[in-house]
């Protein structure tokens, strides 16, 4: 009985398990973009006076949070773009609340650990189904014979 359950749990599991990578990265895309443009823009107001100089660090970082958050946003070099942000987490961590003390609860460095690590991952796992890098696979491949139809790569058989 309880096999049966966990069966279909992993059916259904696997059905959305796409659909929530489009989510994770829609919402870390949107979320990192609110700290591309608080660098850069000052918006949403962060109560600094001023923003930094844009060729500073801060501003390097907000200017790679704002592209790379849109290019995530998109589904558009979801790979790349997110390795990048994912090495701009693990930099800001080690250069700046690493300094203060090694453990990211002592140091306030959480958000930038979870940052890194969901980059990470999506940089392994690409975009999801609803992504423009989908959209350029399916234009790319030539149409099956059998079905007339454009399927990415990796779901040729």
């Amino acid at each position: 009985m309880y096999e049966n359950l966990m069966c279909k749990l992993c059916n259904c599991c696997e059905k959305w398990s796409p659909w929530f990578l489009t989510l994770l990265r829609v919402v870390i895309a949107a979320l990192i973009m609110c700290h591309g443009g608080q660098k850069v823009f000052g918006y949403p107001a962060t109560g600094h006076a001023e923003t930094p100089p844009l060729f500073s660090l801060i501003g390097v970082a907000g200017i790679l949070e704002l592209v790379g958050g849109l290019l995530l946003l998109l589904g558009l070099f979801t790979r790349p773009a997110a390795f990048i942000l994912s090495g701009e987490m693990a930099f800001a961590y080690f250069m700046v609340h690493a300094r203060a003390a090694w453990w990211p609860i002592h140091n306030h460095g959480e958000l930038a650990v979870i940052y890194c690590f969901v980059f990470l991952y999506l940089s392994a796992a690409g975009g999801g189904p609803l992504s423009l890098d989908r959209c350029r696979k399916c234009c790319a491949t030539p149409p099956d014979e059998k079905t007339g139809s454009a399927a990415p790569p990796d779901e040729k058989k």
